[in-house]
């Protein structure tokens, strides 16, 4: 078995995959084996299991990271993934039973996501989100350029509103594995209240950075150094 740790990287609602990429290749070059999953962003239960399996098929430990909804995702997933060591949470949530991503973005004032900056609509008879493009780079992404940002607006990936709402349920994995948090201080989507709250809640190691919501990729030296940080501190 393989102990040099995986990094498995979730990336977040309203973003797929490609978020990661300069955070990828930064893990890459101090040899850590990386995969960025791709969150279906369907429902918390479904992505969780999703995330579970894609974690189980690595060879050795892994530790868990997550972006913004993904949050709640790795606090579920890796209680069904025994090789999980470690979680990461970057400008995530990190939710306790009984609580959901929505409910702990208006714990705090400051979101801006809401019915003024998202559009709704239907598929299979469900409810999904994203963020109209005019508001965008506020909402997510205030510290990338706007060449960027006007990229990211029109590529991004609708979640289902019950994913977003969907409580958690039985314990949350941070309760018995070590976590580490990455805190946007200027994050217009997750308060950094709401970031600190949890954060000092479930016991994390805490950085904060001055950063959008998009600090994946804004700064991802600052969020790989984080991560090498879980990695050689855990396994």
């Amino acid at each position: 078995m393989n102990t040099t740790p995986t990094i498995v990287l979730v990336h977040g609602a309203f973003g797929d995959s490609t978020m990661w990429n300069g955070v990828v290749a930064r893990l890459q070059e101090r040899g850590y084996t990386t995969v960025a999953a791709a969150n279906p962003l369907r429902g918390l239960e479904s992505d969780a299991q999703y995330v579970a399996t894609v974690s189980k098929a690595v060879d050795g430990p892994v530790v868990l990271v997550g972006h913004s909804y993904a949050g709640a995702v790795i606090t579920r997933a890796a209680r069904e993934a025994s090789n999980v060591d470690a979680l990461v949470y970057v400008a995530a949530f990190q939710p306790d039973e009984g609580e959901s991503a929505l409910e702990n973005a208006a714990r705090f004032p400051g979101a801006k996501m809401g019915p003024d900056t998202t559009a709704v609509i239907e598929h299979d008879g469900e409810p999904e989100l994203r963020i109209l493009p005019e508001h965008f780079r506020d909402v997510i992404a205030g510290d990338l350029p706007e060449a960027t940002t006007s990229v990211l607006a029109v590529t991004q990936r609708p979640v289902r509103q019950q994913a977003l709402t969907a409580e958690l349920s039985g314990e949350p994995a941070w309760r018995t594995l070590p976590s580490w948090a990455l805190i946007a201080t200027q994050d217009n989507a997750i308060p950094a209240q709401a970031q600190e709250f949890m954060a000092e809640r479930a016991g994390s190691h805490i950085v904060r950075l001055e950063a959008s919501h998009a600090v994946s990729i804004s700064q991802p030296d600052a969020v790989a150094d984080l991560i090498v940080e879980a990695a050689r501190t855990t396994c």
